[in-house]
Parts: structure tokens; C-alpha cells; sequence
């Protein structure tokens, strides 16, 4: 390895770039490499103006900078070569996974981490058979990385300690949030959380207790207030006067009730699906859907600032 601290971006559609933005950032050399050569051709302008508007609202000191650290690479070795880490973005199709991990473990030198940005694919469906699988893990993002830091670890039952540690103390120092998930699980956690909400907003708009749109304001207007600074253990922690044991004691009858009622895959199907759909009264027009996806990234970038200054 040299002493200059390289990443490769394998996969650079929305989130790769995402990644090559936030470690750039970091001060590390990023190369990127995509076997889409019209996605790998474009990536490097849509890089900047990430870059750019991540400036604007303080959360990247010198785009220009950032932008000399990362060039494009001639192919997948090319890419890997001296890389200490590697970000892989590819399609989320196991057969995909298992091809392209055997390369990266064919090509990468022994020490570099492997790290998959999967949502729903565990490590162990595509590592098993490598060489080099105790390096291998996944570091799952949220959409979109550079605005929302979170990121999942979660390794394989082959994977080193060593390895997750390393990944943790690598994407803590490019400014993401890592977390670790101790064991595989499906979804991970943040999609199980995601899912277990999604279900019930699903229920309750399907079964006509509520539109579509004022579901959506009980969360950003109500839950979502407190959990952009609380977990959920911090939120109970604060509802009862004697912490957490308090509020299990007064509370818990009350959700145990809830959570035997909590609604199934059914939600997922017609005629439910149907109904849910009708009640959003908005057509996912390309103008809706391209300012809606601005919109939300400048208020998160505003939001990750006030979040930044609070904690300094």
C-alpha cells in the first residue's frame, strides 16, 4: 500500500457517486470505475455539483479540491490498484454480487476491505466461496449518502472483527455515522425499522383511518421532529419520569395490544396497494419527482449543517 489513502468506487450510479463525493471530501483519492461506460462517463461532473451544493451549506470545504482527488479508471484493476478500501454498488442481484466480488477478490491486494453498499442482500449469499472472504463485509447507506450519514456494517458469520473494526474507524473518519449489525439479518436494521412503519402507514391509509397526506404529516411533522435528534430507547428514556424501566412499566400493556394487531403482508397486496395509491393525490410526474428530489436534499444538507454546529 502507499501511504496516500485510496478508495475505489465500483458502481457509480446515484449512490456510488455519493461515495466518491463523501470520501473525496475525506481528503482520499478516489477512483472510480463502472462497466456502464455512459454511467462512468458522466459521473465525474454530477460528482461536482454534489460537491458544490454540499458547499453551500458548509458540508464540503473545497469542491475543486475534492475534485482533483478523483479521477477515472481504465478498468476494474486499475481502479483497485493500491486501494485500501473498496465501495461496490452494483445491481442488487446476488448472481451480480457473486461474479463481481470473485473479481474484486481476485484483483484487490489481500489487506483491502471489500464492502458492498447492498440493502438487502447479506454477505454471506456472496462471499462464502472467496479466498479472501473475512475481509468482506457490508456497509449499507441511506439514500442519499452524502446527505444522510448513516451506514450499516454488518458482516458475514466468516467475516473478521478485525475487518468491521477497521470499516467502522474508516467510514467514522470520512464523517459518516457507522453502526454495527452483530449478526446477518434480512433487511439489516434501518430497513426492518423502515418497513415496520411503512406497514402500518400502509394499513392505516388502506383501511380508511386516515389520507395519505395527513399520514405523511404525522411523521414529518410529529415522530419525525424528534427522531432527526432521538432514538427510540432516548424518546421513551424522556417519556416517563423514571427512564426507560418507568415508561416499560407503564406503557407496555398498552403496546403489547398494538404490536398483536400490527398489520402483515396483506398491506402489500390488492386490494390494499390499490387503495393506498389512489389516496396519494399526486401523478410521479418527471417534474415532480426532480424537484421533490432537490427539495429534499437541500433541506437535509440545511439539516446535517444545524445537526453539525449543534454537536461542535
Amino acid at each position: 500500500m502507499s501511504n496516500k489513502r485510496n478508495v475505489a468506487i465500483v458502481g457509480v450510479g446515484l449512490i456510488g457517486r455519493a461515495w466518491a463525493a463523501i470520501f473525496a471530501r475525506a481528503g482520499w483519492s478516489v477512483r472510480l470505475t463502472d462497466s456502464h461506460a455512459p454511467t462512468l462517463g458522466a459521473a465525474p461532473g454530477l460528482i461536482y455539483d454534489e460537491l458544490r451544493a454540499l458547499n453551500r451549506h458548509g458540508l464540503a470545504d473545497d469542491p475543486e479540491g475534492a475534485m482533483s482527488r478523483i479521477s477515472v479508471a481504465s478498468g476494474l484493476a486499475d481502479a483497485l490498484k493500491d486501494a485500501e478500501f473498496v465501495q461496490e454498488n452494483g445491481p442488487e442481484k446476488v448472481e451480480d454480487k457473486i461474479a463481481l466480488f470473485a473479481e474484486l477478490d481476485r484483483l484487490a491486494a489481500p489487506d483491502t476491505l471489500l464492502v458492498s453498499s447492498t440493502s438487502a442482500i447479506v454477505a454471506s449469499r456472496f462471499t462464502e466461496s472467496l479466498t479472501g472472504r473475512a475481509r468482506c463485509l457490508v456497509g449499507h447507506p441511506v439514500n442519499p449518502p452524502h446527505l444522510v450519514p448513516l451506514v450499516e456494517l454488518c458482516g458475514a458469520p466468516w467475516t473478521s472483527q478485525e475487518a468491521i473494526s477497521r470499516a467502522r474507524r474508516i467510514y467514522h473518519a470520512i464523517g459518516q455515522v457507522p453502526v454495527t449489525v452483530n449478526k446477518e439479518i434480512n433487511g439489516f436494521v434501518l430497513n426492518r425499522l423502515q418497513g415496520a412503519l411503512l406497514a402500518e402507514a400502509f394499513r392505516l391509509v388502506g383501511e380508511g383511518y386516515m389520507s395519505a397526506e395527513d399520514l405523511d404529516h404525522t411523521v414529518k411533522d410529529g415522530l419525525g421532529l424528534r427522531w432527526s435528534f432521538l432514538g427510540p430507547f432516548e424518546t421513551i428514556e424522556l417519556n416517563a419520569p423514571g427512564g426507560i424501566p418507568d415508561y416499560c412499566a407503564r406503557y407496555t400493556g398498552f403496546y403489547k395490544e398494538l404490536a398483536a394487531e400490527s398489520a402483515g403482508p396483506e398491506v402489500y397486496n390488492s386490494p390494499n396497494v390499490d387503495r393506498v395509491i389512489a389516496a396519494w393525490p399526486h401523478q410521479p410526474t418527471p417534474k415532480r419527482i426532480g424537484g421533490l428530489t432537490s427539495q429534499r436534499n437541500e433541506r437535509l444538507a440545511a439539516l446535517v449543517a444545524h445537526k453539525t454546529k449543534q454537536i461542535n
